[in-house]
């Protein structure tokens, strides 16, 4: 069984939605990432989503357009990614990390090598954001060769057609875009609600949500209906608020307000 399953496992025999935050590497300072990483899991992350840098993010809002950039001028690359990601593992071989991010990076390092050398860093699943479920089919036959789960997007305007792509391809859970447009705009938890419903029906893999969910009264809106709760453009605004020394317990304290609103009773629940 894999990170990723075991840990969806785990949640689902206890009752609880999965707390997924989004970072991305290198930022706000090269040496933060690691530390970041360990503190959204001490606050109560069950999975880390690691941004990989890219100069045109297209599915990002502003504020992860602009901590993409502000790693890239730190230098930081695939390959500080993966360094990262061994680094956590040292001290974490349980929380499972997805790296997300574009294509042009791994196709640069090569397919295949990517593949090779993200499972000895220890990485469990990869979003691939401009990869088309159509043409994506012989990445995620290597990507799961190496154990590594391929994870794919679904958004409000995927056809059936598109939501039958994908089904076909994902391991690991499948990632629903809760917004048509890029990260950190307001979701619509009614549609929100149809369209997890429909995927569920049509799979047995956790469904996560993102884009949207900004605080604890979002996210138990949002956990109500699904299996993940991933949270990206509001991370990067936390961490960025205040000194970079300060990040990983800014980062600690948000996670765990995330994780009280998720775990706490249903109101009228004895």
């Amino acid at each position: 069984m894999s990170r990723i399953e075991a840990a969806f496992a785990r949640l689902r025999s206890a009752g609880r939605t999965a707390l997924v935050p989004y970072v991305t590497s290198g930022h706000p300072a090269r040496d933060a990432t690691v530390p970041i990483m360990q503190a959204l899991v001490a606050g109560g992350a069950d999975v880390i989503e690691l941004g990989v840098p890219f100069s045109d993010p297209m599915a990002d809002g502003p504020t992860i357009q602009r901590a993409n950039e502000q790693a890239l001028a730190l230098g930081v690359g695939l390959r500080d990614v993966l360094g990262y990601v061994k680094a956590f593992r040292a001290q974490d071989d349980v929380t499972p990390i997805v790296l997300m991010g574009y294509a042009n990076p791994i196709e640069r390092m090569g397919v295949e090598r990517f593949a090779d050398e993200a499972r000895a860093a220890g990485v469990d699943g990869v979003i691939v954001v401009d990869y088309p479920p159509v043409e994506s089919q012989s990445f995620a036959a290597l990507m799961g060769s190496r154990g590594i789960d391929p994870i794919f997007l679904l958004a409000p305007t995927s056809t059936d057609e598109r939501i039958a792509e994908v089904l076909t391809l994902a391991r690991g859970y499948v990632y629903y875009v809760s917004l048509k447009g890029i990260t950190g705009g307001t979701m619509d938890i009614d549609d929100v609600r149809r369209r997890v419903d429909l995927i569920k029906s049509r799979t047995g893999l956790p469904v996560g949500v993102g884009f949207g969910i900004r605080d604890g009264v979002t996210a138990r809106a949002v956990g109500e209906v699904a299996d993940a709760v991933i949270i990206g453009t509001r991370m990067i605004q936390v961490i960025e608020d205040g000194d970079p020394a300060g990040a990983p317990e800014r980062a600690r304290q948000f996670t765990a307000g995330i994780r009280q609103a998720l775990d706490a009773p249903a109101a009228g629940a004895n």
